[in-house]
């Protein structure tokens, strides 16, 4: 059905409303609205949780599924409310999202995006899903945008990093919590530069698809803008498992910086191929070689063991951080499951709770009304400090954080060390940034 009274920004003003401090935004009514995709009619709401089950980065997708239950659980009342109680608005009271009990579906995106909208659509049309979240690959990520936006639903992103997500292929219907691959070169370059020297020289591999391309134009951007020098970049194979034939070419060249733009599974492989060639060990240009991964995780660190060790990189979040909500999540999570969250499942957790906010600010699962919610959202206490959806790309603001392996941890989760919390004003861009040209969101589709 398609609405032509619902724009991003024009929804049916029925009058506005007040709560916890907020100027919240119009809302819609039974009597005045139009039915909406999957209008839900029960007692229940249905939300979709799509991610990796299988394929190079499943780790991670078993640790978002993690956290959309623990969210689920919170949502309903459940547990002990984790980030409920710290989350800046208080609208949410543990009764569901407009007094409708929470349930959820999965899908296994195998890290492919064709299998992803497979299982997203599928999620929509015979199960109800309102919502679609989820994902560990950009690849996938917006994929899974554009089939949300075509389909009138809401698309709340897991782990992704592509500056194209938020960039050329922002859509209306489309969220992203977790940071992107400018934010990492912005809070990771100053840093290389400070302890590596400005006159470096970096052999870059990366992963040939939206994220490690953007991925290696951030850090390329960043780096080279402090004096460093790019001697190569290769890329490779999503599918890779053995990167022993592209370390070898490294060797060739006179680059003392070896950057890994490879996540997950690939990360672990592709560090792994070059300590076992001796780049560690490795003196070029009078100067200790470096490894560098630009993006990596607790999950990437503990599948690398040793290899991890003092490598800088950075990371969306971590279960170290001593602010209240970050703690009281990690409390949660791991007295549920055991052992700490990865930053994987801290972002997913937190796009559910902004999601269900969103509808309880608005009044509505309408997806118009949830987008006018989000745009310039400002909120804190789910971790990261004060952090800003910015209404024109919906991405948001917060700080980030620059890790290395550390080099004599005290436990298998104890693998990464904070070396700098870079504030938000480092990291932020204009929306017209040259990175991030040539997309438009358009307008909200309700269905």
């Amino acid at each position: 059905m398609s609405n032509s009274n619902l724009t991003r920004r024009g929804v049916l003003k029925t009058g506005a409303i007040a709560s916890a401090g907020f100027a919240l935004p119009t809302i819609f009514t039974a009597s005045s609205a139009a039915a909406y995709m999957n209008e839900p009619t029960g007692g229940s709401v249905t939300l979709g949780f799509n991610v990796p089950q299988t394929g190079p980065y499943a780790d991670e997708g078993a640790d978002e599924l993690r956290a959309y239950q623990l969210a689920v659980e919170h949502l309903n009342g459940e547990g002990d409310g984790g980030m409920l109680n710290t989350f800046s608005s208080k609208e949410l009271t543990g009764e569901g999202i407009l007094g409708k009990k929470v349930e959820f579906v999965t899908g296994d995106t195998q890290t492919k995006s064709d299998a992803a909208r497979a299982s997203a659509k599928s999620m929509i049309e015979k199960d109800g899903a309102v919502m679609i979240t989820g994902g560990s690959s950009s690849g996938v990520a917006i994929a899974v945008q554009g089939l949300c936006q075509e389909a009138g639903v809401i698309f709340m992103a897991g782990l992704t990093h592509s500056n194209d997500t938020t960039g050329k292929d922002k859509k209306a219907n489309g969220f992203r919590h977790f940071f992107n691959a400018y934010m990492s070169g912005a809070a990771l370059a100053p840093v290389l530069a400070a302890r590596y020297g400005t006159d470096r020289k970096a052999y870059h591999l990366t992963a040939d698809y939206t994220w490690g391309w953007t991925q290696e134009e951030s850090i390329k951007a960043a780096t080279e803008a402090l004096g460093w020098e790019t001697v190569n970049a290769v890329k490779t194979p999503l599918a890779a498992t053995d990167f022993s034939s592209y370390i070898t070419p490294v060797l060739q060249t006179d680059a003392d910086v070896l950057v890994l733009n490879h996540y997950g599974g690939n990360m672990v492989n592709s560090l792994t191929n070059a300590v076992q060639f001796g780049l560690r060990e490795k003196q070029v240009n009078g100067r200790n070689f470096e490894i560098v991964v630009p993006l990596f995780s607790r999950l990437m660190a503990r599948g690398a063991g040793e290899n991890i060790k003092g490598i800088l990189g950075s990371t969306n979040w971590h279960w170290s951080l001593t602010d209240e909500g970050s703690q009281a999540f990690v409390k949660s999570f791991g007295t549920k499951y055991g052992f700490p969250p990865s930053q994987a499942a801290h972002t997913v957790y937190c796009q559910t709770l902004l999601y269900a906010d969103a509808c309880q600010r608005a009044g509505t699962f309408n997806p118009c009304g949830v987008v006018e919610a989000l745009e310039g959202f400002e909120f804190d206490g789910l971790g990261n400090g004060k952090t800003t959806y910015r209404a024109e790309d919906h991405q948001c603001f917060k700080d980030v954080l620059v890790v290395k392996g550390k080099d004599n941890p005290t436990s298998e989760f104890d693998l990464l060390e904070v070396v700098e919390v870079t504030p938000v004003d480092q990291v932020t861009y204009d929306p017209e940034h040259p990175m991030f040209a040539g997309g438009n969101l358009g307008q909200c589709n309700a269905g």
